[in-house]
């Protein structure tokens, strides 16, 4: 009672003189009557035993005023801070651009990638609301229809005039166009319900796959950008070798295809581990599927999944949806099926690009799978049943269940381990079994005066008339069709590492024909060839898919299963679909060597360039008896074209090097 009214005490002192003491302020609970203090030898006071002093008090009360106003403005020296960092990252790129612009250019791509990014989420947030009331009138029902209407007409009378435009110098493409309308016609033919096809769906797929098709390969800047894209992925792949070189030495990284190839597995498995950690792969798929959605009128879980399995696999993109499969409908699973068949995953990507493909068409084949998937899938199996996922309400997809990037990152390499090991187990298996295969047939035909019969070349003729159908040369077609036929019986590794041969071949410098049979297929073949091949789409591929959406809703196993061939079918239309047009809008682009002005030490070894310029050469050379050679077209009246002709002899054979 005596310490209560020491303090009331001075606490109506305080008010009574009506002044304000701060220090008073802070030490009025301190303050105690006479008797109770205690003191130090410098007659300090030492409290009561119960709390601080008033002296500790007194020293720490500078640093709790500092504390309290650095809480109170704790938001503006935030934004002081990442204003000074932005001014100071500002400077840096401005420095590295005005440096050397080229050597920065991936540095301001990213950095207008996150500006782009930052600049939608605030339009989103501030006009977001704006822009739907804007859109209000749409939502009449005639109006809608009159848009749609009128939107088809001008994409039908669009696609007229530039087939028939662009067709007029290049003829050979419209068998391609033909080749799509073949395969359109076998889905149809075969589609589970021919009633309910949503003919809206299939047109606004397959439109969004040949526009970004023209911006891809057609146009100067998208052709430039996925190059460029291609050649950074490249770039960012070779990293593997710092870390494969360092476990299992130099020798062996440079010379065994297992220690180049699979590395690059466990690195891109990585990378892809803390993207996802960190948001960017939801992010992006997210904007993708919403994209497809609104074009192409699809359900959003399906959607949803089909744009995962641009980055992802075909057994971890149904993980995306994982809550909601048990819910879905036949025609939905029949799409997430579909969508894993047609195309590859990010972390094969990468072993692809490995084995010599092309990344830039690898990249742009994946891309442009995904609405076709989703176009055709709706062909072969319309939805007839009432989905419960018609909104994008309620479908969000998971954040990552690791509590740091290094926690990501370390997950990312010990999961694509098993892949890895996947990959090299069913190379050795498949190329083990077709061996096994060429060699019985091979007996089995010898037995009957048949030589050379091989599994590569019943495919080489089963299927021959399909490639055709694709834009492919017919002198292409056997090589190609062989390629095709081994993706969808056996694997798609094996039909690249097939295809990086060839390539390799061809940059080598090596004859076209020797004894008869060729040995490389044409550029605009190795593209559409890249297109054909790119997804999962095989037979081994039915037990990965069964086997992976069973452990996720193990009590739909007899829906899965009725679903799954019918998918599987129409997967492997869609890389052909793709194919088709990639033929239709690939023309050669980059000047051709100028053979004329090659000068003498461009001969030492062989190139694809040497090649073709030697070809050139013996077909301008003319042999007149004893006198020497003449040439015609730019080779004639050369000083150097006998020197040349010299040179070609050594590398190749020719009549007129006898």
């Amino acid at each position: 009672m005596e310490k209560a009214s020491g303090r009331q005490s001075i606490a109506l002192s305080t008010v009574e003189t009506g002044t304000v003491n701060p220090g008073l302020e802070l030490m009025e609970k301190e303050v105690e009557p006479e008797g109770s203090k205690r003191t130090d030898a410098q007659g300090h006071s030492l409290g009561d035993g119960l709390g601080p002093s008033t002296y500790q008090r007194r020293s720490r009360w500078p640093f709790s005023k500092a504390r309290s106003f650095c809480k109170t403005h704790a938001s503006l020296f935030k934004k002081i801070l990442l204003g000074l960092l932005c001014l100071a990252y500002a400077a840096y790129l401005l420095a590295a651009c005005i440096l050397n612009f080229q050597r920065a250019l991936a540095l301001f791509v990213i950095t207008c990638l996150v500006i782009f990014v930052l600049v939608h989420s605030f339009l989103k947030k501030l006009l977001g609301k704006k822009l739907t009331r804007c859109l209000k009138p749409f939502e009449n029902s005639r109006l809608r229809l009159w848009t749609k209407w009128v939107f088809a007409g001008v994409s039908l009378v669009g696609l007229i005039l530039w087939l028939a435009l662009d067709t007029a110098q290049r003829p050979e493409q419209l068998i391609p166009f033909a080749g799509i309308c073949m395969f359109v016609l076998i889905l149809f033919a075969c589609s589970k319900h021919h009633s309910a096809v949503s003919w809206r769906t299939v047109f606004s797929g397959l439109g969004l796959q040949f526009v970004f098709g023209i911006l891809v390969i057609r146009t100067d800047l998208g052709y430039t950008v996925f190059q460029w894209l291609g050649e950074q992925v490249q770039i960012f792949l070779n990293y593997t070798v710092a870390g494969s070189s360092f476990v299992f030495g130099d020798t062996l990284v440079k010379d065994v295809f297992a220690f180049q190839a699979l590395p690059i597995i466990i690195f891109f498995g990585c990378v892809m581990s803390i993207l996802y950690y960190l948001g960017l792969v939801q992010w992006v798929v997210q904007k993708v599927a919403w994209f497809l959605q609104i074009t192409m009128g699809t359900t959003a879980t399906e959607t949803l999944a089909v744009a995962g399995n641009i980055f992802v696999g075909m057994t971890e993109a149904p993980l995306l949806i994982r809550p909601y499969l048990g819910d879905m409908t036949l025609s939905e699973i029949h799409a997430v099926m579909t969508g894993g068949f047609a195309t590859i995953s990010g972390t094969v990507l990468g072993a692809f690009i490995a084995f010599g493909v092309d990344a830039s068409s690898l990249i742009s084949a994946s891309v442009m799978a995904a609405p076709c998937a989703l176009a055709l899938s709706k062909l072969a199996y319309p939805e007839v049943e009432e989905s419960k996922f018609k909104s994008e309400e309620g479908v969000k997809l998971p954040r990552g269940k690791e509590r740091n990037v290094l926690e990501a990152a370390s997950n990312g390499a010990i999961d694509a381990i098993g892949l890895a090991t996947n990959v090299a187990a069913n190379l050795i298996a498949f190329l083990a079994v077709l061996a096994f295969i060429n060699a019985a047939l091979s007996w089995l035909g010898e037995l009957v005066d048949i030589q050379g019969l091989t599994f590569q070349v019943i495919c080489s003729y089963l299927l021959r008339p399909m490639v055709f159908m694709m834009g492919v040369e017919w002198t292409d077609c056997p090589m190609v069709a062989e390629m095709v036929g081994i993706k969808f019986f056996i694997n798609e590794f094996v039909a690249y590492q097939q295809l990086s041969q060839y390539k390799n071949k061809r940059l080598s410098g090596v004859e076209e024909w020797i004894e008869g049979e060729k040995q490389w297929i044409s550029v605009r073949a190795e593209i559409i060839t890249t297109f054909s091949l790119c997804g999962f789409a095989n037979l081994s591929s039915i037990g990965i898919t069964l086997g992976g959406l069973t452990s996720i809703v193990p009590h739909r196993k007899s829906d899965l299963s009725k679903v799954v061939v019918r998918a599987l079918f129409t997967g492997a239309c869609v890389s052909l679909i793709s194919a088709c047009m990639a033929g239709i809008l690939y023309v050669p682009r980059g000047a051709e060597a100028d053979c004329v002005s090659f000068p003498n030490t461009s001969f030492t070894n062989r190139t694809y360039e040497t090649y073709m310029c030697c070809r050139g050469l013996f077909q301008s050379t003319s042999l007149n008896g004893t006198n020497p050679p003449s040439f015609s077209g730019p080779w004639e009246d050369k000083e150097f074209s006998a020197m040349a002709l010299t040179n070609c002899c050594g590398f190749y054979n020719n009549t007129v090097c006898a």
